[in-house]
């Protein structure tokens, strides 16, 4: 297994999934990973309930606010905001492909403008203390070669950006849902290395299609991170199963269980509801017998109590008595 002393293990910004109720359950899994909130728009911060969309709890750290926009004095702002909250980094979305965040030139149209992503992190990183990041793709549309990633990267370095997570697949920004985009692009691992090789003295860290530990082992191998969302977000034993890359025991699903319960008994006492916050539990048994059935129970009910989620817990334990 590599070292990890200068290496990082991230969960992905995805949105309506990354919410603080679903970091808290993260965090339990593993101390050492980056969680990162679902990419938030500056509109919404600067005329939304902002209060609401950056709370999270202490457990969460390190944690990463993401944002989208383009607009070098709201962004600015946000970034301050973040800092004010508590956040420890601040990241620009330049990735996302959906047609509503390049409406509003947010997300990965934001390639072909590296200007304005370099003046983005200088004034973004002159009014904050924390680190400011930017996620990206390799390319967009016809402008998928090395170079044209290349002369991106080069352009936001030279204006003091000194980590950058890659998602290793072209953005098809005409033609393909988000979804596709995930999927159809072929992944370029090794442009993503090469990158590194390229700029040393960069932090780089790649994005996309990565599942497994081993897989995880592998990109560390040649960079300075692996981020992974969907894979942790359906199994999330995954990000458990990762402490061995620290030489850490691996915890048991019974013992997060028991972590977690005091904080939805706080969340409730809060009035938050509890379907909304186990929606992002569905896959805490995936791969064991029984995980369908805890899926169903937790699933398309408006009502919910926490007795339920114990007891149908307890049926997939009792199955499971390693778990």
């Amino acid at each position: 297994m590599v070292d990890m002393t200068n290496k990082r293990l991230s969960v992905a910004p995805m949105i309506d999934w990354t919410t603080t109720d679903y970091r808290y359950f993260a965090r339990l899994f593993n101390p050492h990973t980056y969680l990162y909130t679902e990419m938030i728009s500056t509109g919404a911060l600067i005329h939304g309930n902002r209060a609401r969309h950056l709370r999270f709890d202490a457990l969460e750290h390190p944690l990463v606010l993401q944002l989208g926009g383009a607009d070098t004095t709201e962004m600015t702002q946000c970034a301050v905001f973040a800092q004010q909250y508590g956040y420890d980094e601040v990241n620009i979305n330049v990735g996302c492909p959906s047609d509503r965040v390049q409406y509003n030139k947010i997300g990965a149209c934001l390639m072909a403008e590296p200007h304005t992503v370099a003046d983005l992190v200088k004034h973004m990183q002159a009014a904050v203390d924390i680190p400011v990041t930017v996620k990206h793709r390799i390319g967009i549309d016809d402008f998928d070669s090395y170079e044209f990633m290349a002369n991106f990267v080069q352009k936001v370095a030279d204006a003091g950006c000194t980590r950058f997570i890659v998602h290793a697949r072209t953005a098809w920004l005409q033609g393909l849902s988000p979804k596709q985009n995930r999927e159809i692009p072929p992944l370029r691992y090794d442009d993503v290395y090469r990158l590194k090789q390229d700029f040393a003295e960069l932090d780089i860290e790649i994005n996309g299609g990565i599942e497994t530990i081993s897989d995880i082992d592998m990109h560390l191998q040649h960079l300075d991170g692996v981020m992974i969302g969907r894979a942790f977000y359906h199994n999330p034993y995954l990000l458990a199963e990762a402490n061995s890359l620290w030489g850490h025991a691996v915890p048991k699903r019974s013992q997060i269980l028991e972590q977690l319960y005091p904080y939805l008994e706080q969340q409730i006492a809060k009035g938050e509801a509890l379907p909304t916050m186990t929606r992002h539990y569905l896959g805490l048994f995936q791969g064991l017998t029984g995980a369908r059935k805890w899926r169903q129970s937790l699933s398309g009910k408006p009502q919910l109590t926490l007795d339920e989620v114990k007891r149908a817990a307890d049926e997939v334990l009792l199955l499971n008595p390693d778990a």
